[in-house]
């Protein structure tokens, strides 16, 4: 049970938004897609992966087990095993926390874990039709805001949630707007300087009437500033602070990250990027489970005699910029270790892949900046929060 778990290859796709580039493209393509370039960076031979392991939010329509779809698309031989995970926003960390902990076990040796949502594919849905429907109309049910985007014990959109956090902890509408700029900032001076590109897959999409290579992320809006970002209406409440321009947007991508022991990929001459040192995850408050991320932090540095100033990087989702800087400013994490290549609010939160985007983002990060140790961490709706602790040599 001391196994040290590396990871040796770590991808994502572009992040499109809704309706974009990669709406033809189903949560078991990108996985799919992510998945073989995170092997094939190995030279690994398919049938040398014994799991596959991927989060997935919205899951109707996709067909059986969209892991296991993933895993025989990508040529893992019929013995292998997979599941997927749903743990709203958090399914792609919980899959490769399952991963770490399959493989210390001894259950398996190889793992590709992550996550994938393919948000423009989100069906709507008519919850009586097959006992109650005998003469007239039909109202649907958006499966998105139902399974994913509305709180199951209020009944209150994610939204409302955020404005709850902003309340409690005093956070201004202006600080909201600052952070969002940054943010965007931040991802524009990325994908300007290329830094996206040891983790960004290619994506080929074939349309009917249009063939294309999606190379970048679509959400980075260039053309906001903070005037127009203090300009919009709020979208929740009338009074309230959070607006589309402070929150993450609705998004497709996929990430795929190759686990195993650190004895395995020695004995298979592969150079880990990253081990992972521990996780977290915790329970509050629905009401204001942008928070927990607080917590979950908080757990792991108490749990390993650390501080905040002994971590160099921390990735922490952004769902919303309330709960980013309610979390970050208790915690006293200061913005130039806080997503220095630009969060969700910039590049997009495609729900079940944004745990295991935020992982392979933070260990790119770490890289590039020759820092060594990271924190992860993501909000969940229903009141959870994850964490993870990485190292990177």
């Amino acid at each position: 049970m001391n196994k040290k778990i590396v990871i040796v290859s770590a991808k994502r796709t572009p992040i499109g938004k809704l309706n974009g580039a990669l709406k033809s493209l189903s949560a078991v393509d990108l996985g799919t897609a992510v998945s073989k370039s995170a092997i094939q960076e190995l030279n690994l031979a398919e049938e040398n992966i014994d799991q596959v392991i991927f989060g997935n939010v919205l899951q109707a329509g996709n067909g059986q087990n969209v892991a296991r779809q993933i895993e025989l698309n990508t040529g893992a031989n019929f013995s292998s095993t997979a599941n997927t995970i749903n743990q709203v926003c958090g399914s792609g960390m919980k899959a490769i926390r399952n991963a770490q902990m399959e493989i210390q076990m001894g259950t398996a040796d190889i793992i590709i874990a992550g996550g994938t949502e393919s948000m423009s594919n989100a069906p709507f849905l008519n919850k009586n039709i097959r006992t109650e429907h005998k003469l007239g109309n039909i109202s649907l049910v958006d499966s998105m805001l139902n399974d994913a985007l509305t709180d199951a014990f209020s009944g209150k959109h994610m939204g409302i949630t955020a404005e709850n956090v902003a309340k409690k902890f005093n956070i201004s509408r202006k600080e909201q707007d600052e952070w969002a700029f940054l943010s965007n900032q931040r991802a524009i001076a990325a994908q300007d300087n290329g830094w996206f590109q040891n983790e960004i897959v290619p994506i080929e999409v074939n349309e009917s009437k249009n063939h294309f290579i999606m190379r970048e992320d679509e959400s980075i809006y260039r053309k906001t500033s903070l005037e127009k970002l203090s300009s919009l209406k709020t979208v929740f409440m009338e009074e309230g602070t959070v607006t589309a321009g402070n929150s993450s947007s609705i998004n497709d991508g996929a990430s795929a990250l190759v686990l195993m022991s650190a004895a395995k990929a020695e004995s298979l001459h592969l150079k880990p990027l990253a081990t992972i040192e521990d996780y977290t995850e915790v329970g509050i408050d629905p009401d204001i489970m942008g928070y927990a991320p607080y917590y979950a932090i908080q757990k792991i540095l108490n749990r390993n005699n650390l501080t905040v100033e002994d971590i160099d990087l921390f990735e922490l989702n952004e769902a919303f910029a309330s709960q980013v800087l309610a979390v970050s400013k208790n915690l006293n994490i200061t913005p130039d270790k806080l997503n220095i290549a630009g969060g969700a609010i910039a590049l997009g939160h495609p729900l079940g892949d944004s745990g295991a985007r935020i992982i392979t983002t933070l260990i790119n990060n770490l890289k590039r900046t020759n820092k060594h140790s990271g924190i992860a961490s993501i909000c969940i709706g229903g009141g959870m929060g994850m964490a993870m602790q990485i190292s990177v040599d």
